[in-house]
């Protein structure tokens, strides 16, 4: 049996490392605007949420992507007539 990622699961670990850069971009964004926001206006918490949201979406995505799932499909075999 081969063991091949199928065309969802590559996506996956693209989306993953998407979701991770955007994880970061907003850490950045934060970081460079927090002297001017405040951690009480409600853009820095969404910011930390978005932060959150993004980091954990990468994370389950990287899982899934690299899960060693198995093949459903049938083989011919007509060995076994």
């Amino acid at each position: 049996m081969k063991n091949r990622k199928s065309k969802l699961q590559k996506s996956a670990i693209y989306v993953a490392v998407i979701s991770f850069l955007l994880s970061v971009a907003c850490v950045v964004y934060l970081f460079l605007n927090i002297d001017d926001l405040g951690w009480e206006n409600p853009i820095s918490a969404s910011l930390l949420a978005s932060t959150f949201f993004f980091a954990f979406v990468g994370f389950v995505l990287m899982v899934i992507g690299a899960a060693n799932l198995p093949s459903f499909k049938f083989e011919d075999s007509s060995d076994n007539l």
